[in-house]
């Protein structure tokens, strides 16, 4: 038989039931058994060494009740589900895969159990010849047993044609949210960006520079992918130089449409390598109102 999960890939749906719910061991067993319709259950022994290692790697951490330990995902585990949701969406499929075969199986070994039967049938009625009522009784209670056969099987391919049905739909939906989230992550920043630039071209800004690059850095960094403080990214950016390549002119006010410009390209690079959550859109839209909000300060102050 081959393997249910590729490698890599149980430990990965481990990560998306806990982060449905705490549970329990015996509960992440069960929960697998009735996804696979009964067709497939890991053993204690495949489980529990898996959520110890994600615990070692700080994805999980587990609390004691009614002396069990109940498993629940962490902040680390959440950000690497979230990074990983395509593999996920083609987890599903594998599943749905993965159930079908197994179902295919069960069919085959129903059809070799069947021709068992039947040759064991016709054994005993050859040696039984001479009794009508015997041979009679073996053919009754051998077509019974092959109609249960024939019915568990049906059941059995009907529930795996279900959850295959069931596995490519959530599939989809998760592509397609996924897709929607990131455009939209996109427009809005490239809005937001849009919008700072045409503010500061107008107002003819000649001071505060130096604020905005800062402000520029510690936004770069978000889209980057950093979960460090606001003052950990400012001075990361300080540090960093970022910009510095471009050399100024004697027109404030250009040098800050290059920064700007700077800034937009970084920005979409980030998105369009790495993606965007929805939390992060959220970060972000804070990050660029503090800023914005800063600067106006600045423009607005007397010169």
């Amino acid at each position: 038989m081959p393997p249910v999960f590729a490698h890599g890939r149980l430990r990965l749906y481990l990560l998306k039931l806990l982060d449905e719910a705490p549970r329990h061991g015996y509960e992440v067993i069960r929960l697998l058994e009735e996804r696979f319709q009964g067709l497939y259950a890991p053993s204690a022994g495949t489980v529990y060494p898996r959520l110890a290692k994600l615990e070692a790697e700080g994805l999980v951490t587990h609390a004691t009740e009614g002396g069990r330990k109940v498993y629940s995902i962490t902040e680390a585990g959440r950000a690497e589900l979230a990074d990983r949701g395509g593999e996920l969406a083609d987890l599903e499929l594998e599943i749905r895969d993965s159930v079908s075969e197994l179902a295919a199986e069960m069919r085959d070994d129903v059809r070799g159990a069947a021709g068992d039967l039947r040759r064991e049938m016709r054994a005993a009625a050859a040696a039984t010849a001479s009794d009508t009522r015997v041979e009679d009784e073996t053919w009754r209670l051998a077509k019974e047993e092959l109609r249960r056969a024939r019915q568990e099987w049906k059941e059995q391919a009907r529930r795996a044609k279900d959850e295959s049905r069931r596995a490519r739909e959530e599939a989809q939906q998760a592509r397609r949210q996924a897709k929607e989230a990131q455009d939209r992550a996109r427009e809005e920043v490239q809005r937001i960006a849009s919008q700072l630039q045409e503010q500061f071209t107008k107002s003819g800004v000649r001071e505060g520079l130096s604020d905005f690059t800062d402000k520029i850095g510690n936004l770069a960094g978000v889209w980057l992918g950093s979960t460090a403080t606001h003052d950990g990214a400012k001075a990361r950016a300080a540090e960093s130089g970022w910009a510095e390549d471009l050399n100024p002119t004697a027109d404030p006010a250009r040098d800050l449409d290059r920064l700007l410009d700077r800034f937009r390209d970084e920005v979409r690079d980030a998105a369009r390598d790495h993606g965007v959550t929805a939390a992060q859109l959220e970060e972000i839209r804070a990050d660029l109102a503090t800023a914005a909000a800063r600067i106006t300060t600045t423009v607005r102050a007397p010169r």
